[in-house]
């Protein structure tokens, strides 16, 4: 490395501080040295996808350079420098186009007619950090604020409709024999198996909350289990963000399979 030229080895020491500056913006967030908005929209969305460009071109630049002079030392470095960006790059387009499948909501529950209701004291924290409001399963999403400018038919689909349509297999657990005392220790020990804080269990209505958190952005999601009639329903809900990536509907299959371990060992 010390016989490569200077611009080998700049380009390099660029590209290896992507993953560093991508990993600043997310843990800032989860630390709170930021707002959501700036550690995902600002610093990520918009800026991240520059500076991958910049570094790109100054590895390109850098290896274009190393090919046409002898004794063309250093190709490797300015090579590998050029991996970087662009497997970055690689990953968020397929990031993109996976996403490009999952339908723009952050709401989902296994049961559309009557979702599970969280407790007063997750709608004061939801409340206390401006999360998403709410909204009637019923209402078609074209009539809410947040979907306003979407096109059909999304605006014309509830969150029933769409979320029966994009997760037919997000169906309530069975608890067969079980008493509902049992099932909500099941749900509130399969909760902090899987990493849930803040769970809390009100046997007067069944009811069992959590919080989940992602590593990176710490994004919170608020999770609810209602047993009744013989089954456990669920709903887990984004406290921030348009498009949750499917994250909510695989938390609840994930949480359906551990309570279905516990109850049927």
């Amino acid at each position: 490395m010390t016989h490569s030229p200077w611009h080998s080895r700049l380009a390099l020491v660029l590209a290896l501080l992507l993953p560093v500056y991508f990993a600043v913006a997310a843990l800032g967030t989860k630390f709170g040295l930021w707002g959501w908005r700036t550690g995902l929209i600002t610093l990520t969305i918009q800026a991240g996808p520059v500076l991958l460009g910049i570094v790109a071109l100054i590895a390109l630049v850098s290896l274009i350079v190393v090919l046409i002079r002898q004794p063309r030392t250093g190709w490797l470095l300015s090579l590998l420098a050029l991996l970087v960006p662009l497997g970055i790059f690689g990953t968020l387009a397929y990031v993109r186009g996976q996403a490009a499948d999952i339908p723009p909501i952050h709401d989902v529950a296994t049961d559309v007619d009557n979702p599970p209701a969280f407790s007063q004291v997750t709608l004061d924290a939801r409340a206390t950090s401006d999360a998403n409001p709410l909204n009637d399963y019923t209402t078609p999403l074209g009539e809410l604020e947040m979907w306003a400018n979407s096109e059909a038919p999304l605006a014309n689909q509830s969150h029933a409709q769409v979320i029966a349509q994009a997760y037919p297999d997000l169906v309530p657990l069975p608890t067969g024999s079980a008493s509902t005392e049992d099932v909500m220790v099941a749900v509130a020990a399969s909760m902090m198996e899987l990493g849930f804080h803040d769970v809390t269990s009100d046997m007067a209505n069944s009811r069992v909350e959590g919080v989940a958190e992602t590593f990176w952005f710490g994004f919170k999601d608020d999770v609810v289990a209602r047993v009744s009639d013989g089954q456990v329903d669920f709903r887990s809900v984004s406290r921030v963000g348009v498009s949750d990536l499917g994250a909510n509907a695989a938390r609840i299959a994930k949480l359906r399979e551990a309570v279905a371990a516990r109850l049927n060992p």
